[in-house]
């Protein structure tokens, strides 16, 4: 399965890559053209999506049993319809439609497979977490974080270990298989870090909570700002085609694209000594939130790095932090904050950064973690217990 999942990613990233060249080379005339691309995407939704329209949330359903299938058709309709938003300059991530075709291929093996009929083990359940990760792996390539992304997103608070055993192979092999096929992995060795001692730490504390407002920030918006275009106005073709002027307009008069993509642009910025504007983190959460929220297709989890990533560069010299630590530190912070998760983006943090800085890691994220009033970028995610008064 890993196999299977980790080539597919490839297939899925690469031409991620493609699209994000041609748009580079050729923004000034495809930015105009973006909001004829949501009318395709909205067509190719409305004629064959049927229940994909769902996305992250089907993938819920089906894991908490509230639905009983994933449609096959979501892997070919997510992936180009994320292209198309890629290409023509919307502001979405990967790693939602990452985890969509893992999550989908795996479900449908399991649902298949005769150990289906294995009923304490939830075989389906089990399949869908496997084929997560492999799908999260394949395309960040790093095993270790997905398998802990896939096992602990659903529910907030627990860990489904049933799924441990087979989520590991699943992700390792698709991770291997992604590295063989070409597909580069981000990775970013911090050298010189400071010693950890107490004002350290307290300095780690203050720019964690800092994180986890941020990526509250971006869920509750995101949360807000579907349900506003929706009230605002009801047909989806109308909603994408008005909403894709305004985000050309605003692409345009904003450094003319460079908030459109991942915001890969905006991450190297940030770890290499590159121009980083006080601002650059709350457009780049701000023109995601339009983009997704008016039904252009891509994940969340990539511009959520390249949020992080410039706002920790901003922040680590007011608090005394080296600014690739800083970035570091936010890139994997309002990750954490933002998808309600707390194991998985430390482990991804050792993963791209180094393992050295895993006490860093945890220090900030315990603080980012905490502060983000349980609100997560996943709408149908449960939690066993409450964080925080908000949401009593």
């Amino acid at each position: 399965m890993g196999v299977v999942i980790g080539s597919l990613e490839v297939f899925f990233g690469k031409g991620l890559l493609i699209v994000s060249e041609w748009r580079l080379k050729y923004f000034i005339y495809l930015i105009f053209l973006l909001p004829v691309a949501g009318l395709i995407i909205e067509f190719l939704y409305d004629r064959y999506g049927g229940r994909s329209r769902q996305g992250m949330g089907l993938i819920f359903d089906v894991n908490s049993g509230a639905q009983k299938t994933i449609p096959l058709r979501l892997i070919p309709i997510v992936i180009v319809s994320t292209w198309l938003t890629h290409l023509f300059g919307g502001s979405a991530g990967r790693e939602g439609v990452a985890i969509q075709i893992g999550g989908t291929l795996a479900h449908w093996c399991g649902r298949y497979s005769l150990a289906k009929h294995i009923k304490q083990y939830k075989f389906e359940q089990i399949a869908l977490i496997t084929g997560m990760a492999a799908g999260f792996s394949g395309l960040f390539q790093t095993p270790i974080a997905a398998i802990f992304f896939a096992m602990e997103i659903f529910i907030v608070g627990r860990l489904d270990y049933r799924a441990l055993l087979p989520a590991t192979v699943g992700s390792f092999t698709a991770a291997f298989m992604s590295q063989s096929l070409g597909l580069e992995k981000f990775n970013f060795k911090l050298t010189a870090v400071p010693e950890l001692n107490l004002s350290m730490a307290v300095r780690l504390i203050g720019i964690g909570i800092l994180f986890g407002l941020a990526g509250f920030l971006f869920s509750w918006g995101l949360k807000s700002g579907k349900q506003l275009a929706a009230k605002l106005i009801i047909n989806r073709y109308k909603r994408i085609f008005v909403g894709g002027l305004l985000l050309v307009f605003l692409m345009l008069v904003l450094h003319q694209g460079r908030y459109a993509g991942l915001g890969s642009n905006l991450i190297m910025a940030a770890f290499n000594e590159g121009t980083v504007y006080p601002y650059d983190f709350i457009l780049k959460l701000a023109l995601t939130v339009l983009t997704l929220s008016i039904g252009f297709q891509g994940g969340e989890v990539t511009p959520i790095f390249a949020i992080g990533s410039v706002f920790g560069a901003v922040l680590a010299p007011l608090f005394g932090i080296p600014v690739p630590l800083g970035a570091a530190i936010g890139y994997i912070g309002v990750f954490s904050s933002a998808t309600n998760t707390f194991i998985a983006p430390i482990i991804m943090g050792c993963e791209v950064f180094g393992y050295q800085l895993l006490p860093y890691f945890f220090v900030a994220l315990c603080l980012a973690y905490t502060c983000n009033f349980n609100v997560s970028i996943y709408g149908k995610q449960t939690s066993l217990f409450l964080k925080n008064e908000l949401n009593r």
